[in-house]
């Protein structure tokens, strides 16, 4: 009986959810859109950005150096100064972002084997885009810098070689796209499990479940077990969809992924039935899960690196579901995560999960009686 009533439950909580045209469109459409959104216009690569140069050099380091800002596929226009004035105006009217500035002596400095440097001014007005391209032209004055020294020549950059793990090109889509099924999942989850009590209360169904056979634990099952279901075949979508479309390598354990998925799918239900049951109309259910979203997705690290938070925000987040299964869908797609490092990162969503969900059901009890 007990197997009999929880099946029942479920199966009215998926017709709830799947029997409106509009909500079936709502579960497909919106993260299909998200998907393409995030892959296509959400980016931190800058490209296109205008390079002043000021040359008063004309050697054969500083017409190197230039070359290959011109050849970088990130740089749209070089454009060169003949004076200070003309470059700095330029950069106060925002006709380029930054100027490269060589002395007379730049290249003879080099030849000689001494050391030389490079003036680069930036527009601080767009500070984070600025340290971006500034960040493209200390990797090609270290390339050539790199050449200069097997000629005994020095450049104030240090002549390394960067090699970059996990994602040799630094392409933006392959840190986007693995947390699409953290953020996806949390608010395609949330939405749905905010909306279900609220729906029965505004509905005048609650007193029906009141009085229904169910047990308060049987009705919980019933309404969070359809959205852990609908947050994994989305998650499986975007598993399918990222590394044949965006072609990000999935080099991880996907059977691990799921295992993880499971449990930050409880914790994220969890919070959202909290919001459920406080909530008295549809309405204050969706704003609640909106106030619960964002500031989910904002702690997470996706944003910004948690580390880089004030201490008091980074104990916040670390009790946020989501920073936790960032770090499991990115180290799983991007460099084959340890399972050890997995399992690190389950437990705190198990505890989570665990906590939510007894603060929903003892919540839901009150509510009921």
């Amino acid at each position: 009986m007990i197997g009999t009533r929880l099946r029942a439950i479920i199966i009215k909580e998926l017709w709830a959810i799947l029997r409106d045209p509009r909500a079936r469109i709502t579960l497909i459409a919106p993260p299909l859109v998200q998907l393409l959104i995030f892959g296509f216009a959400t980016t931190l690569e800058v490209k296109n950005f205008s390079v002043g140069v000021l040359n008063r050099d004309g050697g054969y380091w500083s017409q190197e150096i230039i070359e290959r800002v011109q050849g970088s596929s990130n740089v749209g226009q070089v454009i060169s100064f003949k004076s200070d004035a003309a470059a700095h105006a330029a950069l106060n009217r925002q006709h380029v972002l930054v100027v490269l500035r060589f002395d007379p002596d730049f290249s003879e400095k080099i030849t000689r084997g001494q050391t030389a440097t490079v003036d680069a001014l930036l527009d601080g007005r767009r500070s984070n885009t600025a340290q971006i391209a500034a960040g493209y032209i200390d990797t090609m004055v270290a390339g050539v810098a790199a050449d200069a020294a097997h000629q005994r020549a020095r450049l104030a950059a240090d002549a390394s070689i960067t090699v970059n793990w996990f994602n040799p090109n630094l392409d933006y889509p392959w840190f986007t796209m693995p947390a699409l099924i953290s953020l996806i999942g949390a608010i395609t989850t949330l939405s749905i499990v905010a909306q279900s009590v609220a729906r029965e209360r505004e509905l005048g169904t609650f007193d029906q479940l009141m009085v229904s056979p169910l047990r308060v634990h049987e009705i919980l099952a019933g309404k969070m077990i359809p959205p852990v279901l609908v947050g994994v075949s989305i998650a499986t979508l975007y598993v399918i969809l990222i590394p044949l479309v965006f072609r990000v390598p999935l080099t991880g354990s996907l059977p691990l992924l799921y295992f993880a998925l499971i449990f930050y799918l409880l914790a994220t239900t969890g919070i959202g039935m909290l919001v459920s049951v406080l909530a008295a109309t549809q309405q204050q259910a969706f704003l609640g899960m909106f106030l619960v979203a964002v500031p989910t997705i904002l702690l997470s690290g996706y944003a910004s690196p948690v580390d880089n938070m004030p201490g008091w925000l980074q104990i916040v987040a670390h009790v946020d579901p989501t920073t936790y299964f960032l770090v499991i869908s990115e180290g799983v797609f991007l460099k084959a995560m340890p399972a050890i490092d997995i399992l690190n990162n389950i437990w705190p969503l198990a505890l989570i999960a665990a906590a939510t969900l007894s603060m929903s059901t003892l919540l839901f009890r009150s509510r009921m009686e």
